[in-house]
């Protein structure tokens, strides 16, 4: 009947073994093994690509598309252009124009670049083209901008041995900002910037100026949708950084510029969206003792650059 009883009761006693199975429990794990080997680690994605890359995947050349040609009208507009290195494909001079400083130096350039068209073209015909711009007798016509795929920044990095460093621009509306970051990236050894498609700048003439010649050598991909690019670079093993205000972690603090990353730049107003903002990995702001709010998009993008360029140095 005793034993009846304790079949009945709801303790439960020892299993047999099971001391061995605490004792094994309360000796520990071991060392932490390398960033390199923990799933889920930015550098062990970074590691997985990089070994999907070593057997043998085929490299992918994909352009995004080009841009509408563009027309640059006005004689300073013209001569500034030409100067810069605006791509061009042809100036057309106004019939019988009044031949000044201006006028002269615009056919100097076009005739010491080569490869520029040269067109007389009555004025009713300039009229027609600008649709009745003030186009003082001289319009340039810049070619369509080539995109690159966002795919290619990476690929291209890799080919090189390096890390990519990529930036991508949210909502960013102004070619001047978007010709500033060219510019930096250029400078600080990345490896190219996406846009998205749509509700952003785009490689007008205005960015070729501000970029000061550098868009020449550095790429510009367009994304027709940027949280799906960004979401291909993650599993690629690209860390995805976006700038913040109000960032978890400050900039000093980021050990991911050390390895492949992509700086998403928000807008000066709004900052980032808010889908690109959850799929971005992490969240960084700028300290800035001054008091400053914000800052533009190529300021913004030339600080991140510079520190990344610092540490990979």
């Amino acid at each position: 009947m005793a034993a009846n009883n304790r079949r009945m009761s709801g303790k439960k006693g020892a299993q047999v073994g099971s001391g061995g199975q605490r004792r094994r429990g309360l000796e520990g794990k071991g060392p932490t093994p390398p960033a390199e080997m923990r799933k889920g680690h930015a550098k062990q994605r970074a590691a997985a690509a990089k070994s999907r890359r070593a057997q043998g995947r085929p490299q992918q050349r994909r352009g995004a598309g080009r841009s509408t040609s563009e027309m640059v009208v006005g004689r300073n507009p013209v001569v500034e252009a030409l100067r810069e290195g605006v791509p061009a494909s042809t100036l057309y001079v106004q019939q019988f124009i009044d031949n000044d400083e201006r006028v002269r130096e615009a056919l100097q350039l076009a005739a010491e670049r080569g490869g520029i068209n040269l067109m007389e073209a009555p004025r009713p015909e300039l009229d027609r083209m600008t649709n009745g711009l003030n186009h003082q007798g001289l319009v340039l016509q810049v070619p369509p901008y080539e995109y690159a795929h966002p795919e290619d920044l990476a690929d291209a990095a890799y080919d090189e041995g390096a890390d990519p460093l990529i930036v991508a621009l949210d909502g960013v509306t102004d070619p001047r900002n978007l010709g500033a970051v060219v510019r930096s990236v250029s400078a600080f050894g990345g490896h190219g910037v996406v846009v998205p498609e749509r509700r952003s700048a785009g490689m007008t003439a205005g960015a070729w100026k501000t970029s000061a010649g550098t868009a020449a050598r550095t790429p510009v991909a367009r994304a027709t949708n940027l949280t799906r690019a960004l979401e291909a670079y993650k599993k690629a093993g690209i860390t995805v950084v976006g700038l913040a205000a109000d960032g978890e972690t400050e900039l000093g603090d980021l050990e991911a510029l050390d390895g492949p990353v992509v700086i998403v730049v928000g807008s000066e107003g709004k900052g980032l969206s808010r889908l690109v903002g959850e799929t971005c990995d992490v969240r960084v702001r700028i300290p800035m003792p001054g008091g400053a709010e914000s800052l533009n998009a190529g300021v913004a993008a030339g600080i991140v650059l510079y520190e990344a360029a610092r540490r990979r140095s």
